[in-house]
């Protein structure tokens, strides 16, 4: 297995991405937006799991592209993502010692950047103008 970017283990992983969801279910904003979209949270859980694995760990199996997923969702607007990188990290710095959190947040806030631009394209034309319709 490669050396870990971040010092955590899969167990790790897997408590944070529970409790993160816990909390996304729970919010009065990203939670019906997640509703529309996950009708099997074990399994979403468990396929971002594998994505963390992979980012953070090098592990292989997941397969995937975020930004498409969020794109194709349509509802998922940039203003969004603040909120939940403000739950990802209160979940971070209650989960893991404070250099992984750290480390952690700064991976997730870069992966936040574009996935937020993703997001935003879908939402402009050429030069950056607001799509209206």
């Amino acid at each position: 297995m490669p050396e870990p970017r971040i010092e955590v283990t899969s167990e790790d992983i897997a408590r944070v991405v529970a409790r993160f969801y816990e909390r996304v279910r729970a919010h009065p904003g990203l939670g019906p937006v997640f509703a529309r979209h996950v009708s099997d949270w074990p399994g979403h859980e468990a396929r971002i799991v594998a994505f963390w694995e992979s980012a953070i760990l090098g592990l292989p199996g997941y397969r995937g592209s975020p930004v498409t997923v969020h794109r194709e969702a349509r509802d998922v607007r940039p203003g969004m993502f603040a909120p939940w990188l403000a739950l990802f990290d209160m979940t971070l710095r209650e989960e893991l010692p404070e250099e992984a959190a750290r480390a952690w947040s700064a991976l997730a806030h870069r992966i936040g950047r574009t996935l937020r631009a993703g997001v935003t394209e879908r939402e402009t034309l050429p030069g950056g103008v607001p799509k209206l319709l």
